[in-house]
């Protein structure tokens, strides 16, 4: 009896050992493959696509938008676009032509950019009739200050819910991008979970290049115009650039803000939808999106690394 238990010891050892041993493995294996999915190194006029998911076999185009200027008009606020912000991507294109995105390789697909909502949770900017320097003095103090207050864009759905049409973005007619997102507010009063939209509630936009047709009536906004901006291509025409183009929506309606100040949220919501003026139905919400967007063939850029 002594030795059939050292017997079954000695085994239950061995299994428990071969067990560690193959997860150890597949924890390495995974690593690596991991790893190897997201080593890209696209050179040259390539470089630009690096985050392009290059290990999705199903990626035809790799996808590169910056918004460098415009604005994001939500209720009350406007806030000026004066940093960049990135999307990026690559996307599949079946034979009936719909398209499916996929997000970026390292998962940034749309990049946190703090934007500063000018005047602050206040909404106080200096009086146009001050000297400028008293009133760039003025408004960083009140913009850096205690009721300082930035906006961040963030998708509200995974990037396969992102929709992209280049062929209306290149006729300026239709939905060319559409984004489901959610806007953080970061402010020290506010907290860390501090949003207008949500996975549940979406901010939809559907931008374009052609003209918005926000809904008439007693609505401030009026038919705005965007454009695809000035084409060029490489001699092979495996990468494409569209520079100085608008995507332009000022349709979307906004739901009011949820998680602000935390756990006095049923305090403190009601107070920052009354300053930014949320919710706003559509007609009331604007969104100006200026810069240029980079396109080129996934193999083309596997086959500069």
């Amino acid at each position: 009896m002594k030795h059939d238990h050292v017997g079954r010891t000695s085994v239950s050892r061995r299994t428990a050992f071969a067990v560690v041993a193959l997860l150890a493995s597949l924890v390495v294996l995974g690593s690596a493959s991991s790893a190897l999915a997201t080593e890209h190194h696209p050179k040259g006029e390539f470089a630009p696509f690096a985050d392009c998911p290059l290990s999705n076999p199903e990626v035809q185009q790799c996808v590169v938008a910056e918004s460098t200027s415009g604005e994001f008009t939500v209720g009350k606020k406007t806030v000026p676009i004066n940093k960049t912000i990135t999307l990026q991507g690559g996307f599949h294109e079946n034979e009936e032509g719909a398209i499916q995105f996929y997000g970026a390789e390292d998962g940034n697909t749309l990049s946190k950019t703090e934007l500063v909502v000018p005047g602050g949770l206040l909404g106080i900017v200096a009086p146009k009739t001050w000297p400028e320097w008293l009133q760039k003095w003025f408004n960083e103090f009140i913009n850096k200050g205690f009721t300082g207050l930035t906006e961040t864009t963030e998708l509200a759905k995974p990037a396969t819910n992102i929709g992209l049409n280049p062929t209306n973005l290149l006729s300026e007619k239709g939905i060319a991008l559409s984004l489901p997102v959610k806007v953080k507010l970061n402010n020290i009063i506010l907290g860390k979970e501090c949003y207008v939209g949500s996975a549940a509630e979406p901010i939809n936009l559907e931008l374009t290049t052609g003209t918005t047709k926000p809904p008439e009536g007693k609505t401030p906004n009026k038919p705005i115009k965007g454009s695809a901006g000035a084409f060029s291509a490489n001699a092979e025409f495996t990468r494409i650039t569209l520079s100085g183009g608008s995507l332009v929506d000022n349709t979307f309606a906004a739901p009011g803000s949820s998680g602000c100040g935390e756990g006095l949220s049923a305090f403190i919501d009601p107070l920052v939808n009354s300053i930014l003026g949320v919710p706003a139905e559509s007609g009331f919400n604007t969104a100006i999106l200026t810069g240029k967007l980079e396109q080129a063939n996934a193999e083309a850029v596997k086959a500069s690394e």
